[in-house]
């Protein structure tokens, strides 16, 4: 048991330090895009420095008549301090950036080597609560129950999270549908004030989009009916909406037919944005279960850590 506890208290100590190592890379690596543009910028600037201070000292014709001028030297020790200064600006950001990329480098060389602690962690955790376990009394009795209760959580967190992916999918149709609507409904009020064939055909477009959009939308609806009654949710959730009276509108074009056609838009709009403001609230609800379930399995967890590593 000795030996156990000690390799429980070397892995544990691996674990803390992946993390942090995680947290280093992640905070490196976010410097990196920032420090390569500054990079390239003061390189050139710094070029363009030096090139000034080629030219004058070339013999380039600003340099013969400043010569002549009597204001070359001036000239040129101002470009001279330029281009000292740019070229110091740029070797500094060059240091900065061979810095973050070393440790960088380094970080991921130590976590190269810490690659599967989590995993001996979590195996000598389990193998120590079956020892535990095995042992029985109060705390085998406790390290049953928790472990159960932890499958059962794992599970529920597995449904929810499907279910929270199917609605964010529905969600996101019914937007969908709604904005071809919105289209919709601009083209038809141009219609209406005479917009001719052009605005005619260019609502039913539209229209045409969210009728395909709402077969799409029916089938992430039924997609998430069938992932919330994993999770124990109703809700009825269906959408319906008709041929919008196409027919009559095109071939008529006149001003009953129209309106006719823009009521319509007008209730597919209202049903729609019903049905996604009642998938949000759905959303609102597994959201919170997910949470709750998440925090709970995080301190059953900790429970059972702790219970393992001073049994």
């Amino acid at each position: 048991m000795e030996t156990m506890d000690a390799k429980l208290r070397t892995l544990r100590e691996q674990v803390a330090r992946q993390e942090q190592l995680r947290s280093r890379e992640r905070s490196l690596q976010s410097q990196l895009p920032a420090l390569k543009a500054r990079e390239a910028e003061l390189a050139a600037a710094r070029s363009k420095e030096q090139r000034d201070v080629d030219k004058l000292e070339g013999g380039s014709l600003t340099a013969y008549f400043l010569r002549f001028t009597g204001g070359l030297e001036d000239r040129l020790d101002q470009e001279r301090a330029e281009a000292s200064q740019a070229a110091v600006r740029h070797d500094m950001v060059c240091r900065e950036l061979a810095s973050v990329q070393a440790d960088l480098a380094a970080t991921r060389e130590e976590l190269t080597a810490l690659a599967g602690c989590e995993e001996q962690y979590r195996a000598a955790l389990a193998e120590k609560a079956r020892q535990l376990q095995d042992a029985g009394g109060p705390t085998g009795e406790r390290l049953r129950a928790l472990e159960a209760r932890e499958a059962a959580l794992t599970g529920q967190l597995r449904e929810l999270r499907e279910a929270v992916e199917a609605g964010e999918a529905a969600r996101v149709s019914a937007e969908g549908v709604l904005s071809s609507l919105d289209s919709a409904e601009g083209w038809g009020t141009w219609d209406l004030l005479g917009g001719g064939l052009f605005a005619d055909l260019a609502k039913h477009g539209h229209l045409d989009d969210a009728q395909q959009q709402v077969e799409e939308l029916q089938v992430q609806l039924r997609r998430f009916h069938t992932e919330l009654a994993d999770v124990e949710i109703r809700a009825d959730m269906q959408v319906q909406i008709d041929g919008f009276l196409r027919f009559a509108d095109f071939f008529f074009d006149g001003i009953f037919a129209d309106w006719a056609v823009m009521n319509r838009i007008h209730d597919a709009q209202q049903q729609v944005a019903g049905t996604r403001d009642q998938i949000s609230c759905v959303l609102t609800r597994l959201r919170t279960l997910e949470q709750d379930a998440g925090r709970e399995l995080a301190e059953i967890r900790e429970e059972r850590e702790r219970l393992v590593t001073q049994g």
